[in-house]
């Protein structure tokens, strides 16, 4: 049985290199390119692209609301509607369950 030394020689290697060189140390690796020559790119779907210009042009939340409900819960006048909790916790149910039987 041959045991593969590889993990002891890479670790002496300098950084990248190791993940570079997939075979055994000192074969030629056919298709391995150079991370320093590679140019890599992303294009975003148009979808995503509309979401980041809206969040980048205007606010995620109501800066304003959160303010209130805050000031709301520190003065005691906070009032939870369990009903409406409850429905949402119920519509959150009913999408989870309609997403993993699809």
């Amino acid at each position: 049985m041959n045991i593969d030394n590889f993990i002891k020689t890479a670790a002496v290697l300098p950084i990248g290199e190791a993940s570079a060189r997939p075979g055994k140390i000192g074969q030629k690796t056919e298709g391995v390119t150079n991370s320093n020559t590679r140019d890599d790119s992303v294009q975003l779907s148009t979808q995503l692209q509309n979401i980041e210009k809206n969040l980048a042009s205007g606010e995620v939340f109501n800066a304003a609301r959160v303010e209130e409900i805050k000031k709301a819960i520190t003065d005691g006048h906070f009032v939870v509607n369990p009903d409406k909790v409850a429905d949402g916790l119920l519509d959150t149910v009913r999408d989870l369950i309609q997403t993993k039987q699809t």
